[in-house]
């Protein structure tokens, strides 16, 4: 089932079965036609206070803005230096 995304609702939903109801983990991903991999990571995942949880995305929005940004600098600055040599050339 690899490139299928599942809603933050339905892997709470999997992992309650699991911790809440007591079902096993083989169990709950042979019904769910998931990986007990997944499972697993979902159960870390959701293990983790909710404030940790927010802080990891809140992270991880901030980490792909900056990327973004540095880009965008990364590229002004190139354009700069193309610029400056040609302007450098014409100069002589």
């Amino acid at each position: 089932m690899s490139g299928i995304r599942f809603t933050d609702e339905f892997k709470r939903d999997a992992v309650a079965q699991v911790v809440d109801r007591g079902y096993s983990v083989a169990e709950v991903s042979e019904r769910l036609g998931i990986s007990t991999k997944s499972l697993y990571t979902w159960k870390t995942q959701f293990s983790q206070p909710r404030k940790q949880i927010n802080e990891t995305t809140e992270q991880a929005a901030e980490i792909r803005r900056l990327k973004k940004e540095l880009a965008r600098v990364s590229e002004e600055r190139d354009i700069l230096k193309k610029a400056t040599a040609y302007f450098a050339r014409d100069a002589k």
